[in-house]
This record gives structure tokens, sequence and C-alpha cells, in this order.
């Protein structure tokens, strides 16, 4: 459980009048008593922490519920002055854009302080600034889970639960967000990102601030909206960083390094939460420094620790259904910009035909990602999306036994996210289909060789310096 911080000390002082007049009235009937923080049960879950100042830990509040009185009049404060556009040093700060700045945010805060006879410590300030901030164009009441360390997924229910998942699992915090609030929220998300979420539009999905937010409306979504924030990873752990929590580590991390070597065509499956994008951009950390990596993503996720890697990124078509620029198409560009080695973040459609293709014409050593419940299942999954370009399956094979070295799954169980299995594909006699040849499995902790180890080794003979 994350620790509740209460409100910063204050120190009471006789009411002077405010520097802003015309507010006083406006700030005095919006003034109401702020509600005593009620502790919260400690369930041992993740809670939110929409706190200000202070070190002092206590129980974990339902403080998103019902937000502080003074951020809606800071917010007040801010929205009167820049409808005004005054010039002064303060009215400077609010911004461009229409988002305030760190220093608008604070000038707020500190004339709600003043009217409330309060002088605020410099850290309770500073923290309520940051709140206001998140209020008005950051993440609002989740943003202290998107900050918290360990973090992957912020989810809201269609009942106003806010859950995470992390390195612990799906955990059910202490925050509710009322479906109004909630609305508010990606609305104002979806908007700073250039999408339209409404009735008309009732489902979007971008990326704001490096966070991929996805949120959809009733009445498709039940009870209430639903709102998925995919945090990525701040750190970028090394190949080895991560072999150390695999089991047998030691030896999937040398059969990770040897298909990186060996400019393999490697395809990394899993379900979601597997740690797909986590082991590709480990695994392109390994790469020559003089080689150039270029990723073609739906949301940019891949982070190799490389020093020349170039990234696109997928683009939705507005609200008149224009602009769309989709994976297939960035692929085709991404072969004009002198790759060394090209990453496609997660197949999931008709995009597989002009990766194949690529990978068909010289260009060795590409990675790619898609969603599968085992090795064995990725040629089903391939042949469905290449079904979706208008392939057959006999053209699919082909282009997959030619195209494609290995697969390498992920599992996520009591032991973490890990390798369970490295696979080859290989045709099926007379030609009816592929099927997955086992090169590395894990059996009860340990990677054991399996009949595809001689296999991918004369497919990759040579290849490697």
């Amino acid at each position: 459980m994350r620790p509740f911080v209460p409100e910063p000390p204050v120190i009471a002082r006789p009411r002077r009048r405010l520097r802003h007049p015309h507010l006083i009235g406006r700030l005095r009937r919006a003034r109401e008593p702020e509600p005593a923080a009620q502790p919260r049960p400690d369930d041992g879950t993740l809670a939110a922490a929409c706190a200000v100042a202070g070190n002092v830990s206590s129980p974990a509040v339902d403080q998103a519920t019902t937000p502080p009185a003074w951020l809606d009049r800071a917010r007040s404060w801010l929205a009167e002055r820049q409808a005004r556009g005054d010039d002064d040093g303060e009215a400077a700060a609010v911004g461009t854009g229409g988002e305030p700045t760190e220093q608008a945010c604070r000038a707020a805060v500190e004339a709600v302080a003043e009217e409330d006879g309060l002088v605020l410590t410099a850290g309770g300030a500073a923290e309520r600034a940051r709140l206001l901030a998140d209020e008005l164009s950051g993440f609002g009441p989740l943003a202290p889970l998107v900050r918290a360390d360990g973090v992957t997924d912020v989810l809201v229910d269609g009942n106003g639960r806010v859950w995470t998942d992390g390195a612990d699992g799906l955990r059910q915090t202490g925050t509710i967000l009322p479906p109004e609030r909630a609305r508010q929220l990606a609305v104002r998300l979806l908007h700073r990102a250039g999408r339209r979420l409404d009735a008309a539009v009732p489902l979007a999905d971008a990326r704001v601030d490096g966070i991929r937010v996805h949120a959809v409306l009733p009445p498709l979504s039940g009870a209430g909206p639903l709102l998925s924030l995919r945090v990525p990873s701040r750190r970028r752990p090394s190949l080895a960083v991560l072999a150390e929590g695999w089991p047998d580590g030691e030896r999937w991390q040398a059969a990770v390094q040897h298909l990186v070597a060996a400019h393999a065509t490697v395809l990394v499956s899993g379900a979601t939460g597997t740690g797909k994008t986590t082991l590709l951009s480990a695994a392109l950390g390994e790469a020559d420094p003089a080689e150039r990596i270029i990723t073609v993503e739906d949301t940019l996720e891949a982070a190799p620790a490389h020093p020349h890697v170039v990234c696109l990124q997928a683009r939705s078509a507005n609200a008149e259904g224009a602009g769309e620029v989709g994976l297939a198409e960035l692929i085709r560009q991404a072969l004009r910009m002198r790759p060394d080695r090209l990453v496609v973040g997660e197949c999931r459609g008709a995009e597989v035909a002009e990766m194949l293709t690529a990978l068909n014409t010289g260009h060795q050593g590409a990675w790619g990602t898609l969603h599968a419940n085992s090795a064995d299942d990725v040629p089903a999954r391939l042949t469905a999306m290449g079904a979706l370009a208008g392939w057959s399956a006999e053209a699919l094979t082909a282009q997959v036994h030619a195209g494609v070295d290995a697969v390498l799954h992920l599992r996520r169980d009591a032991a973490g996210r890990h390798p369970v299995s490295l696979a080859v594909p290989v045709v099926e006699e007379h030609g009816a289909g592929l099927r997955m040849l086992p090169v590395l499995t894990d059996v009860d902790g340990r990677a054991v060789r399996g009949p595809g180890w001689d296999v991918l080794a004369a497919r990759l003979k040579g290849r490697a310096p």
C-alpha cells in the first residue's frame, strides 16, 4: 500500500484582502470547509496518493471521490485570468496552448491560500501546484498511480474502481473515480491528443505524454466509462538484468544474444503483459552500435538502449476520417530509410504482408511482436493476419518459412515474465502448412534443447560474427 501523505502544515494568520478584489465574492461563495480525511482499511493494495506535501504516513484515503475544495477554486482563479487576458506577471504565467504553466498553478494556489488566511510551506505550495496541473492538463487523480514505480497499467472500470497492474500483479487501489469525473478525464486526455470522444465516437485511443490512453463510453461500456492507461517502463533494463530474473537465465540470455549477433529474424510472442516489448528492447540493445534500427509501432513503446534508433508511429484518422497513416504504409517508408534492422511492434493485421515482404527482400535481423497463447499458435495467427491482406495459406507459409528464423515465446506466471519456448517454423509434410519445431523449452525451470536446435543452427550458419 502506498502511504497517504496529509495536507501540508499551515499557519493561520489574520485575514487580508485578496490582491484580486473582483474574485473575493466568487471565492467566498465557493469556500467550503474541506472534508476531514476518512481513513480506509489497509487492504494491502496500492492506494492512490492524491496527496500534498509532507512525509508523514497515514492510512490511504479515497480522495479521488471528493477532490479538495481548494482545487476547484484554484481552477476557477486560473480560468478567470485566462478569460481576462491579464498581462501582468502572473497572467503571463498562464502559459500557451491553453495549458497552465507551473508558475501559473503556483500563483493560483497561493491566491486561494491567501483568501483562506493560510501560509503554505514551500513544499506544500509546490505539491498543491502539481496537483492542480494534474487536474487541468495531466492525469488528474490517476497521476500518482501513473507516476508510481513498477506500475505498467492503470485501469478504471465501469463502477469507478481503479486498478493497477505491475510486478505484483493486478491490484485494486483505494481510488474511486465517479462516472462523470472518469468521463471528463477521458475526454480531456483524448482531446489533448487531437482525438474525439463523445456519444458519436464512444471509443478512442491515443498517446498522451508517452502513455497509451484507451477509453470507452456508455452504452458500449455498460455502467460507466472505461479507461485504460498503459504506462511505459521508466527503466530500460539490459538483457543481462532481465535474465537475472529468468529460470535458467544464463542459457536463455546466450540464446537471445546469438540470435541478435547472427542477424536472425525473430518474432516475440506472448499474451498481454508478458514483457514482449521489454525483451525486444533489451535484445536490440545488444545490436552493433554501428547499425541503424528503425522501429514501426502503433504507439511508441520500444526503447532500445542503442545509439541509432529511428522511431515511426502510426496515426489514426481524425474526426472527419482523414489523415490515417497505418503500419503497412510506415513499413514501406521505413524500407526507404536504410534500415540495418527493422522492428515492427505488435503485428495485428494486414501489415504482416508488408513485414514479410520486407523480410524476404534482404532485410535480415528484423524483430517483431505479436499476441499468441503459445509458440505453436503462431502459425495460425500469422495465417489469419495474412488472410486479411488477401494472402492464401500457401503464400503465407512460403513467406514465413523463408523470412522468419525463430519465434521466442514469453509467459507470465509465478516465476515472473520469462521465455518458455524458442522454436523455428518449418513446413509440414506435403506443404500442408507450418509447424513450430522446439529449439529450447522451459521444463521445470530448465531450458532444454529440442529437435529444432540443429535446424536453427543450420539456418544461422555463417551469419554470426
